[in-house]
């Protein structure tokens, strides 16, 4: 199912209830005022496309094409926000290029100021590297857009060197719209709402900074998410082992096969195959230890077709694809 969320949400309706179930549904038509009373902390998608988006920049493909006729095929750039409504706290794990668009997916769960801009529409960002569709959107927060004061932004020592020492990153620093702090892989970063948020260290394309996935941990339930790694044969540890104990793996789904890089060699892809990520990972769905969900979707991947064979084999196997407008409850 590909929900209209983003759409609902601009008109001010609120998708809610969600709760990382196997085949989810999302609950329409609900007050958008505020989060239900009683509710614990939740993790809401706002975004599952590759860094290009859908539809992908410049490219006629038949997808791209259908997304540009139907709004309700396009998805946003892969993205998560962190919902503590204890707190009325707000975070956004990385800041796309769709950023304007996406904290519209949020506005029923912040105190949105009548007839101004929201000079503080999120309480933080954590950021998993320094490739485009995960890091631009935080020119958003700067002079020229929202301008906002102090925005905590949580990255790794070498994404804090890279942003304070580069323009127009380095603006953002200087005029204090953000305030950096730096994340070590290994580094567990306490919010409210009995959450912790755990920096894990993922091997990938690290040509400005290093690679983060993060493991996000509430009061019952644990969640992994990891838009972007290389092979699972490059990780030190083994990915298993990582998720041997999480309840919910949003992981790499770029590409589906090899078949979708004609010319490449699948050693030069820098990206798990979705079909070798189940075929890893089987034992632990079999043994439903854990749900995992594909997200970051390349425009080339045919698990994008609803309908298609390969989605509905991919499903076969207790995997699922991740949709925008989803939520987990932690």
């Amino acid at each position: 199912m590909r929900p209209v969320f983003k759409h609902l949400a601009v008109l001010g309706i609120a998708w809610i209830g969600l709760q990382g179930l196997d085949d989810p549904e999302l609950a329409r038509g609900q007050d958008a005022s505020q989060v239900p009373s009683g509710k614990g902390p939740f993790v809401r998608v706002l975004g599952t496309a590759q860094d290009g988006g859908i539809p992908h920049a410049a490219c006629s493909c038949e997808r791209c094409s259908l997304a540009r006729q139907d709004p309700d095929y396009d998805r946003y750039v892969a993205s998560l926000g962190l919902i503590l409504p204890a707190s009325r706290q707000v975070y956004l794990f990385d800041a796309t290029p769709d950023l304007r668009q996406q904290l519209t997916l949020l506005n029923d769960v912040q105190q949105t100021p009548v007839d101004r801009v929201d000079r503080s529409p999120v309480d933080g960002v954590f950021l998993t590297h320094a490739h485009i569709g995960h890091y631009l959107g935080l020119a958003f927060f700067g002079y020229e857009a929202i301008h906002s004061s102090g925005l905590p932004v949580m990255a790794t020592p070498r994404m804090v060197q890279f942003l304070s020492t580069n323009g127009p990153w380095s603006q953002l620093v200087g005029l204090q719209n953000i305030s950096l702090t730096e994340l070590a892989p290994g580094q567990q970063h306490s919010l409210a709402d009995d959450v912790v948020v755990t920096a894990v260290q993922a091997p990938h394309r690290d040509e400005y900074a290093d690679t983060l996935g993060f493991l996000i941990s509430g009061p019952e339930k644990s969640l992994f998410y990891l838009p972007d790694t290389d092979s699972w044969v490059a990780w030190v540890t083994p990915i298993t082992e990582i998720l041997k104990d999480v309840d919910f793996a949003l992981l790499d789904g770029t590409f589906f096969s090899a078949d979708e890089l004609p010319g490449r060699r699948v050693e030069e892809i820098g990206h798990p195959l979705i079909d070798q990520s189940m075929d890893l990972l089987q034992e632990l769905v079999d043994n439903q230890d854990l749900q995992v969900y594909f997200t970051h979707l390349n425009h080339s991947n045919p698990v994008l077709d609803r309908d298609g064979q390969v989605r509905r084999s991919v499903e076969s196997r207790g995997f699922r694809i991740l949709d925008e407008g989803q939520e987990f409850s932690l």
